[in-house]
């Protein structure tokens, strides 16, 4: 493929992910185009038609439909939800079609074999979505640690503070509250988290342990006079988990995120009432049916001895990401807006500032979600696969590292990560 060419690409599942990925690709125009979209919602599917330009016959309602045509493009992104990921991976693969594809790849580790095996079977390029990786804060972070300003890493502490809103939102009323229909909460929400602290380590992960568990988020700690939905409640007003306050006062004052998108569509007041009245997201958050853990730690070892504890937080204050690397000679704090690099000999603090996250889609996770899609597409301009930092087998490991936490948080026991590596 030459340097030279623009990159076609089919977008499969045009909800949040999808539509910022679609996004992105206006901001490279000399580099990629949306040439097709496969979304059942009309609102979500018509939106990227008409931002793209996008002729009527390559309008699908169904991905299953894309596959009946000859092959018509180079690439597909698939940000369908997490339990279909599987069978348009490997069916894609095998038309031969190049694979970028949201986190998680699939719920469980034979699944994401799947979708490695057939990837590799069809030489085609496949690049998860493991933004983090490719925020610029993370190309500053490791360059610190090659150029020795710490040492040798010697433990790792990364907080993930999901914001008490966005958990209720996703993970006790929303898409994400059940295993049986989308995965674990680390695997849907923080498997962004570990991969990120596997890269930042560059080690292989030798053991893990994990505890966490559904505590607040649970029947029994419903308020007395609790009403089943939030319209009908007498203690909305005081409660900060008031569906009417997340959904209807942030429409009202301007405030348009997927968040709020994926309630209703359109958004109107008497859409979101209606929604709030009949659908999930108005449920009391102590009358849902979540069963994923609402708090979780993961213990990782690496090769060499190094360790690192991971935190996941729901009941928190929604905000970056924080992180804490000790080296042998220095360590580093992080928390997405500056880095504060501390000299052990020196005695001294280094300030570094970071170009923040500001809402628009080219800063979405750092500027990670711009760089992974843009290294996913002129790695396919300049056929150099080495462009991609999340291929099948790094992503496989990831996913690996989230199985064995999770058989250890369910089984109580320590988990060599090898046990995960030699099962098919």
């Amino acid at each position: 493929m030459s340097m030279q060419g623009k990159i076609s690409v089919i977008i499969l599942g045009a909800g949040g992910r999808g539509t910022i990925y679609a996004n992105l690709i206006k901001l490279m125009p000399e580099k990629a185009e949306v040439v097709a979209v496969a979304e059942p919602r009309d609102f979500f599917r018509n939106r990227i038609v008409e931002d793209h330009h996008i002729p009527e016959v390559n309008s699908f309602t169904d991905w299953h439909d894309v596959l009946k045509r000859p092959k018509f493009a180079d690439a597909v992104i698939i940000t369908t939800q997490d339990r279909m990921h599987v069978e348009p991976a490997v069916a894609f693969a095998e038309k031969g079609y190049n694979i970028l594809i949201e986190k998680p790849l699939a719920p469980d580790a034979h699944s994401c074999r799947m979708i490695v095996d057939a990837v590799k079977r069809n030489h085609v390029l496949l690049s998860a979505c493991h933004v983090m990786r490719y925020a610029n804060y993370t190309s500053m972070l490791r360059e610190l640690i090659r150029n020795g300003s710490i040492g040798q890493i010697v433990s790792i502490e990364h907080l993930e503070p999901v914001g008490h809103w966005r958990y209720a939102h996703s993970y006790v009323r929303g898409n994400w509250n059940r295993e049986e229909t989308s995965s674990s909460v680390l695997l849907a929400k923080s498997i962004h988290d570990l991969d990120w602290i596997n890269f930042i380590v560059g080690r292989r992960c030798t053991n893990i342990s994990s505890f966490g568990s559904r505590m607040f988020f649970r029947h029994e700690n419903r308020p007395e006079l609790a009403a089943d939905r939030c319209l009908d409640c007498p203690l909305e007003p005081d409660c900060p988990y008031s569906a009417p306050r997340f959904y209807l006062d942030r429409w009202k004052s301007g405030h348009i995120d997927n968040y709020i998108e994926s309630v209703t569509s359109p958004l109107t007041e008497e859409n979101i009432l209606r929604a709030m009245r009949e659908g999930p997201y108005g449920r009391c958050v102590f009358a849902c049916d979540n069963d994923v853990a609402d708090h979780q730690v993961v213990n990782m070892e690496f090769e060499g001895g190094a360790t690192a504890v991971f935190t996941l937080a729901g009941c928190s204050k929604y905000g970056d990401r924080r992180t804490t690397i000790f080296g042998s000679a220095g360590e580093i704090f992080c928390d997405g807006k500056k880095i504060l690099l501390y000299s052990y000999l020196r005695d001294r603090t280094t300030e570094i500032n970071i170009e923040p996250d500001n809402g628009t889609p080219a800063k979405y996770h750092g500027g990670g979600d711009k760089n992974c899609l843009e290294c996913f597409i002129d790695a396919l301009r300049e056929n150099n696969p080495d462009l991609i930092l999340s291929g099948a087998d790094i992503s496989l490991e990831t996913h690996l590292m989230v199985f064995a936490a999770e058989r250890s948080r369910k089984e109580k026991r320590t988990i060599p990560m090898d046990e995960l590596r030699s099962e098919s």
